[in-house]
This record gives structure tokens, sequence and C-alpha cells, in this order.
């Protein structure tokens, strides 16, 4: 298990993109796909994920994409600060 946790709702858009590949950019994550995340709502209206908890959406795939790894860095840099 890595130490950011990227969550990904069978029923979201984001479902059908290859995500994994994210783990070989960045070893210190793990993308985890989930049956239901309860967050319906949500996921009808816009592709989004869970990262370590936050939600994290966009407006298409691509954008959320580039949100996803935004978030992943951010959260990455909390362990790579001096």
């Amino acid at each position: 298990m890595g130490i950011v946790v990227v969550e990904i709702c069978d029923s979201n858009l984001m479902s059908a993109l290859d995500l994994e590949h994210l783990e070989e950019l960045y070893p210190e994550i793990a993308v985890l796909r989930a049956d239901c995340m309860n967050l319906c709502g949500l996921c009808k209206l816009r592709p989004y994920a869970l990262v370590n908890g936050k939600r994290v959406f966009g407006k298409t795939t691509e954008e959320c994409i580039e949100n996803i790894k935004a978030a992943i860095e951010s959260e990455l840099a909390i362990y790579h600060e001096n």
C-alpha cells in the first residue's frame, strides 16, 4: 500500500481509464478501485477520484488526471520537506 491512496469508483468515467500507470510515475502511491464510494451525485456529474480521502475532480477526464497528479504531488511534498 502506498503512502498516497487514489480511489476510483467503478461507476465514474475515470474507471474506464488505466490509472494504474500512475503507480509507475509515483511509486509511493496505490490506485484502488471500489464498486461504489457513495458519492453518486458527484459520480454522475463529472470525473473524480479521492486522493488520500480528498475529492479531486475535473470537467473532463484529462483535466481530472492533471488534478489528480497535482494532488499526489502536494501529498508527497509533505514527506519530501526538509
